[in-house]
Parts: structure tokens; C-alpha cells; sequence
């Protein structure tokens, strides 16, 4: 979590572009990211540079050549006056980035076509550095919290039922599949990249081998991360986000996964990890037919898990965000999906999230859904978790809190993984996870099955209310009468006083 002094130094920054007469937020976001994008560039030359030097060799596939030197951002060209520092980023610098040294396979490049710079004079340029510049992001939680905040930023998220993903809750969502280092991940709605980055950042914390390895390295900046999304803008900040965290060449797409042009990609995921756009409908005609075979339905939320599970290679998880209506939803395609994850899929969870989660965007309840794709059954109990709170004031403020139940649920959640993987007796469940009264517990496919495959919290959680004694009707009418005596008294010295 950055600190309010970081945060304020970011907010400086989006002031100095609201003055400078650049007011759109998603516009400020990109400008911003082409400065840390170039000095992210300078930082790998900075690293690929040490590392030649220790070892006397060449700059082995150097950033910048020799006659581009003045081009490296953070190190050459911030010294700059303000006049030559902006003619050098728009006409070369930019340049540089939207080409990326000419390397056309790139996946930033490809998105990089329609980038506009469109900072419009030197001292607002000059100013905007300097402020970068004042900013830590040596550390990468910094890093990926800062531009995190950023994005929180973005006024446009919540159109088309399109929500940023809080952080910490991308992170729980992690931290619940574990990734390993010959997963391939996608994120079909994949926005700004936050799963993907999050992803990526678990594995290299937890595999430190990972970029020791050459083949697991070679995994990893080439063939591990995939995504796909269908508005541009979003695409290009997500491309440079993965870039900013150290990923080579992850393989972002522009794509509308659900249409029936794009109903290649099957059975090619390990891993998707997603919060798709809820409350969408579409036209069933241009929906991909195998799709709809799942669940007919022009919902997005449907189809996007139709999808989730055509994607996913035998053997594939998932864990995505869904709105509360995927879980009790009356129609017949909802059911029909629901019956289809429990009979013949494995659902392995369903964690209930706190409608406040998505604030100041919406308010909408949503949850999270954890399952593998078996074609084959596999869901002998599903777990669920009542999340009632995530660490933050659950108003627009999103102000830390002490209440959080997030390292309970993976705690917990690991804990019931561990009791089905390990195949042990039906006894040490029940005894974890069998009271209902609890915020963690099991509940029987049989009677998912029997509910009509409602998947509601509240369905199954056993309320525990508490009995409350009242004083006899007589009492309260006792004590009114003395209230009513004390008044009358109060009254007759104000009328005697005046």
C-alpha cells in the first residue's frame, strides 16, 4: 500500500496536467505511462550495461545503440533544458517507444500505432519530470501500487460494466491458484494487465528459480502470459504495465473473445484468472456457437465462464469475479451453467465478497469462483467463504481498516485444498468446515443439486440469532407514566417562573 505522502505526489503530477490543459484522465494515464515506460527502457539498458561490465563482454541485445545514447530518459535526457527536452521526446524519444528500436514482433509496438503524444509544451513537460522524478519506485510493490493508484484514477472505469479490480483482491485471487512456473495464464477481459502483473509477480516471489532456468525464463517472457481486450487505450496501458514489471513479451491481443471470429483460442490455458464485464448483452449472432452450447444466453457474465471453460486446457483452473446473479439467477441458462460447473466440471469455491468492494465505481455484489475444468464431474463438496470484510472502509473512501478477512481465506481456503488433494476422510472435513454457523464451510453437491444449483451464500450460512429478553409490556407503560409525571412537573415550574 503506498503511503498518503506518495499519494500526494502523484496527485501533484495529475494537477500539473489538469493545468496544463490536459484534463482527460484515461489521456493523463497514457502520458504518464510513456515517461515510465522510457524509463524503464533506460533502467534494462542500465542493467544489461552492469551486467556486460562485470563479465567484460558486449552489451548482449542492448535497448539503445551507441548513436542513441541521448535517447535514454532517466539518466541522459532529464538533465535536459526544458526547450531540447521536449523536442527530443516528441520527435525522437516518442518515436523510439512507439517503434521500440524497430523490433516489429513486439507486443507494445503493436499497440503503440495510434499512441499520440500529446503533452503540449516544454515547462509542462519539464515539470511533469521533475515531479516523476521526486517519486521512490525503486521498490516494486511501490511500483505496481503506484501505477495502481493511477488507474484508480481512471473516470471512464465502470462504463459497459467494465470495473478495475482492486489490487488486493487480484492478489487474494492469486495467492488461492498458485501459480507454477510452467502455467499458461490468460486473462480474456485482461484490461490494464492487473491479473497477469500480479501473476507474474507471485511466481517470481515464489519461484526464484524461474528466471535462473532458461527454459522456465524463456516461459515465462515469451509464452506464459496471455490477454486479450477489445478497447485500445486500455490495451496499450496494459502492454507497457507488463513491461514496467519485467515481462519481455507477454502475448496481449486486441480481441473480442467471445465473438465467433476469435473461436480459435481452445483448450490453450493452464490458468485464466478474470473479472469480466458484468450486466453486458450482446447479439447471439455474433456470440461463438460452442458458447452457447454451454448456456444460451446474450448475458456477458454467462458467457464469459462458457468461455473460461472452453479455453482451458483438461485439468485447467479458474478463478474469476462474478456478480452476485451468476449464483441464483432464475433462468435457464442460468441454472444450466451452474449444473454444468457442479455436475460436470469441479466448482471448488465460491467466496462471497462484500458489496462495497467495487467503490467508488458500484456497489454491486459480486463474488469470487474457483473451479477446474474435469468434462468428467469432480465436485463432490463446494466450499464457501462469507467475506465480510477486505481491509478497507466499504464507502467511496476505501480508507484502510483493521477488519480483514483475506489472509483467513487463503489460510483456510489452502487448508480445504489441502484436505481434497491429499484424500482425506470425510470425517476431518466435516469437523473444518462442516458448521454452517461459521464464515468457512462445506456444503454437499447433493444439496447444491437439490436448491436448483444455487450457489447463494446465503442459501446455505445457518444465521445465528440471538435472543433478546424484553421487560413485560407493563414495565415500559410504568416507566411512560413517570416520564409522563416528571414532564408534567417540568411544565408547571416554567409556567410559575414565568
Amino acid at each position: 500500500m503506498i503511503t498518503g505522502e506518495i499519494k500526494n505526489q502523484v496527485d501533484q503530477v495529475w494537477n500539473a496536467f489538469w493545468s496544463g490543459g490536459v484534463s482527460n484522465p484515461l489521456s493523463v494515464i497514457e502520458q504518464i505511462t510513456y515517461l515510465l515506460f522510457a524509463k524503464r527502457l533506460d533502467e534494462l539498458h542500465i542493467a544489461k550495461e552492469s551486467q556486460a561490465n562485470m563479465l567484460g563482454d558486449e552489451i548482449e541485445d542492448p535497448i539503445f545503440q551507441p548513436d542513441q545514447d541521448h535517447l535514454r530518459w532517466w539518466s541522459r535526457f532529464k538533465d535536459y533544458e526544458p526547450e531540447r527536452k521536449f523536442d527530443v521526446f516528441k520527435d525522437e524519444v516518442f518515436a523510439f517507444i512507439k517503434s521500440l528500436n524497430g523490433r516489429a514482433g513486439s507486443s507494445y509496438t503493436r499497440f503503440m500505432k495510434d499512441a499520440v503524444f500529446i503533452i503540449p509544451n516544454p515547462a509542462l513537460l519539464d515539470k511533469v519530470v521533475n515531479l516523476l522524478d521526486a517519486i521512490p519506485m525503486e521498490d516494486r510493490d511501490t511500483k505496481g501500487d503506484l501505477y495502481e493508484y493511477m488507474l484508480s484514477k481512471i473516470a471512464t472505469a465502470g462504463q459497459n460494466g467494465q470495473f478495475r479490480t482492486p489490487r488486493h483482491i487480484i492478489k487474494m485471487m492469486v495467492e488461492l491458484v498458485e501459480p507454477n512456473p510452467k502455467d499458461v495464464i490468460c486473462d480474456p477481459a485482461c484490461g490494464t494487465c492487473g491479473f497477469l502483473v500480479s501473476a507474474a509477480e507471485y511466481l517470481e516471489d515464489h519461484h526464484k528459480d524461474i528466471l535462473m532456468d532458461d527454459e522456465l525464463k524463456e516461459h515465462f517472457h515469451h509464452h506464459m502470459f496471455h490477454g486479450s481486450d477489445f478497447d485500445s487505450s486500455m490495451l496499450r496501458i496494459g502492454a507497457m504495465n507488463m513491461t514496467l514489471h519485467g515481462i519481455d513479451n507477454p502475448l496481449i491481443v486486441d480481441r473480442d473473445s467471445l465473438s465467433q471470429d476469435h473461436a480459435d483460442q481452445r483448450n490453450a490455458y493452464t490458468l485464466i484468472l478474470a473479472n469480466p464485464p458484468f450486466k453486458g448483452s450482446l447479439d447471439s449472432d455474433a456470440v461463438a456457437k460452442d458458447l452457447l452450447q454451454v448456456s444460451k444466453t446474450k448475458k456477458t457474465e454467462l458467457l464469459f465462464i462458457s468461455l473460461f471453460l472452453k479455453q482451458l486446457k483438461p485439468g485447467g483452473r479458474c478463478a474469476c469475479i462474478v456478480p452476485d446473479g451468476v449464483l441464483f439467477g432464475s433462468s435457464k441458462a442460468h441454472q444450466q451453467l451452474r449444473q454444468t460447473l457442479v455436475e460436470e466440471q469441479k466448482l471448488d469455491a465460491v467466496i462471497s465478497m462484500p458489496s462495497g468492494v467495487f467503490k467508488p465505481y458500484a456497489g454491486v455484489s459480486t463474488a469470487i469462483l474457483i473451479f477446474t475444468r474435469t468434462d468428467s464431474g469432480g465436485t463432490d463438496k463446494v466450499w464457501f467463504y462469507d467475506m465480510q470484510a477486505d481491509g478497507l472502509s466499504l464507502d467511496d473512501k476505501r480508507d484502510s481498516i483493521e477488519a480483514n478477512d483475506i489472509p483467513d481465506i487463503i489460510e483456510k481456503y489452502k487448508q480445504w485444498n489441502s484436505l481434497s488433494l491429499e484424500g482425506e476422510s470425510r470425517g476431518e472435513g466435516e469437523k473444518l468446515f462442516g458448521d454452517k454457523k461459521a464464515k468457512a464451510f462445506a456444503v454437499d453437491k447433493q444439496d447444491i443439486a437439490d436448491n436448483k444449483y444455487d450457489l447463494s451464500l446465503n442459501r446455505y450460512k445457518e444465521i445465528e440469532y440471538e435472543e433478546v429478553v424484553y421487560e413485560p409490556p407493563l414495565v415500559f407503560l410504568d416507566q411512560l407514566d413517570a416520564l409522563e409525571i416528571d414532564i408534567q412537573k417540568d411544565l408547571k415550574e416554567l409556567r410559575m417562573m414565568l
